[in-house]
């Protein structure tokens, strides 16, 4: 049994339904949390001093394209809509092969537990004709060097340009391919239980990118096995138009007779929903993956979340793929979300501990992590420890967890803890050269651009 102490922590916030504790320990044995209580007495493995630190549950990223990191703000499409955005990024991401898959997961996966998040998802839907390797694989070999919990979603396109879709032919499988690979997939890798540090998502990209036979069979399967289902759903206005000229049927009505919705289903983005459709969303207690930075840099509009937090629709935050944010950077997204909110429905349409939990319990709920996504006795061990101790916090220290979302210039962790073991120490990775993650995402990312 290893033993780890977090010592005389300035600031606890454990979850909105609990109050914040001062100057409190938190004691973490192997991957659980055992104790929180003032002055723990135990002789342990390590000790952490806390005492200038702000401790949230770690946060939870609900949707993202890990590959994208190669291409942020690519001029050309620095001011474009989704579907022009995707259609010129597509003929650069065809490019991506092995060591791109594996450094771009690693860049994207570094940046969120160097910004709180301990648990994240990755949509890749991208299965370019020239990789031979097992992507998911590749994937979770670079999660297990750096120490994130992980749960992928295999995603899928069948439909390329010649049958009415976005992408080229060369990106793009055959549905029985996909359904094979699938089932594999989760028979691999997927573990159901509470403290897994790996579990299996089935994601076809979007109702513009597959047939409706493919998300009906997808559904099938995700149910047969007990895995959860997510697509892109109702992020522009140019999506519903085409949903209705390619099916005759709104996105949502369409997901709805392919049996895509209910407690096992998210939707990233969700913003084109009327009000009939948001109720179907509340009887099914459908998830919504709200990813506000992507949403503001595509000028895609501004998702209705403070009508869906009241329902049954569980909201969770995503920074969604890093060529739309174009960071990776979890505690940013709890701030964006916290401040579009506003914009469209005023100063107090949203609260701090609305968006504090949403980036973490409704996240760790919409990706069922049971014993994730709050700081209690018997939950995982996953923390971010934020030093408070700074000059861009004072001032901003009567409320300690405000001042991490409301102040400050550097969305950096001291400490980042997942399952009981520190993956991020005085703001470095522990898993692998932050350096060489640098150098290597660079150079994959020249030698993709200049081949278009």
């Amino acid at each position: 049994m290893t033993t780890l102490l977090i010592k005389n922590c300035f600031y606890i916030w454990p979850g909105c339904d609990d109050q914040p504790l001062c100057h409190h320990d938190i004691l973490i044995q192997d991957n659980q949390i055992q104790r929180i209580e003032t002055d723990i007495k135990e002789d342990v493995d390590r000790v952490i001093d806390a005492s200038n630190h702000v401790v949230l549950p770690g946060l939870v990223n609900t949707h993202h394209h890990f590959y994208q990191t190669l291409t942020r703000n690519i001029p050309a499409v620095q001011n474009a809509k989704l579907f022009d955005w995707l259609v010129y990024l597509y003929e650069i991401w065809k490019h991506i092969d092995e060591e791109a898959v594996f450094y771009s997961s690693l860049l994207a996966m570094g940046e969120l537990l160097k910004t709180g998040c301990t648990l994240s998802t990755d949509h890749h839907y991208l299965y370019p004709a020239n990789i031979n390797c097992d992507i998911m694989a590749t994937q979770f070999k670079a999660a297990d060097l750096l120490g994130i919990r992980f749960s992928p979603a295999r995603g899928s396109m069948s439909l390329s340009k010649k049958d009415g879709g976005l992408p080229p032919d060369t990106v793009v499988q055959q549905e029985d391919v996909i359904y094979e690979d699938s089932r594999r997939v989760i028979e691999k890798f997927h573990d159901p239980s509470d403290f897994a540090m790996k579990k299996i998502i089935l994601a076809p990209c979007s109702p513009f990118s597959v047939t409706e036979n493919l998300m009906k069979q997808t559904a099938e399967l995700a149910r047969k096995h007990k895995v959860l289902l997510h697509t892109h759903l109702a992020e522009t206005a140019d999506e519903n138009e085409f949903c209705v000229q390619m099916y005759g049927r709104r996105p949502l009505e369409l997901m709805q007779d392919c049996d895509f919705l209910g407690n096992d289903v998210s939707f990233a983005h969700g913003i084109y929903f009327n009000d009939k459709e948001l109720a179907l969303l509340d009887k099914t207690a459908t998830h919504i993956a709200h990813c506000p930075t992507s949403n503001m840099r595509l000028g895609s509009g501004i998702c209705r979340v403070k009508e869906m937090l009241p329902t049954r629709i569980n909201v969770g935050l995503a920074v969604d793929g890093s060529a739309s944010n174009d960071s990776s950077d979890m505690l940013a997204e709890v701030r964006n979300a916290l401040l579009l909110q506003r914009v469209k429905y005023g100063a107090s349409a949203i609260t701090l501990n609305d968006v504090l939990k949403m980036g973490t319990e409704n996240g760790a709920k919409l990706l069922n992590f049971k014993k994730t996504g709050k700081i209690k006795k018997g939950y995982t061990a996953d923390l971010a420890l934020f030093n408070i101790n700074k000059m861009e916090y004072a001032g901003a220290l009567s409320d300690p967890a405000a001042a991490l979302v409301f102040s400050g210039f550097n969305h950096g962790t001291d400490y980042t803890i997942v399952n009981g073991k520190i993956v991020v120490e005085k703001g470095r990775l522990t898993g692998f050269d932050e350096d060489k993650i640098r150098d290597k995402a660079n150079a994959l990312s020249r030698k993709i651009v200049e081949k278009v």
